[in-house]
């Protein structure tokens, strides 16, 4: 099964930046989609933000025009840079990619804490 190893995130102010990494260990081929979902404590995991391996990308209505995504297809590595940071934005973040013919994989997350 895939590897994913994430980077980034921390603690922040209301309205700071934040940039998460999302690296495959290995060489992947075939990967569909890249994508982004966090789980705030007490809470479901919920999807954050999705690229297609064409380089459309797609939000959650919660965080459209504050968060980015982005990808790099040859180093198999996402990223989401995340801008104007809320306090209800607190959450572990988790990566996770969608492989033709494989299971899909997931980042080990990584906290992201915002203060008011």
């Amino acid at each position: 099964q895939a590897q994913l190893v994430q980077s980034g995130g921390g603690l922040v102010q209301t309205g700071g930046s934040l940039r998460l990494s999302c690296a495959a260990s290995g060489r992947i081929t075939n990967i569909r989609t890249m994508g982004w979902f966090r789980q705030a404590p007490g809470k479901e995991r919920e999807w954050v933000a999705t690229i297609t391996s064409g380089g459309r990308a797609m939000y959650a209505q919660a965080v459209e025009g504050r968060f980015t995504i982005s990808r790099d297809n040859a180093e198999n590595t996402v990223y989401l840079q995340l801008n104007s940071l809320k306090p209800e934005d607190t959450a572990v973040y988790f990566c996770k990619f969608t492989i033709f013919g494989r299971d899909d994989a997931w980042g080990q997350g990584t906290q992201v804490t915002v203060s008011s």
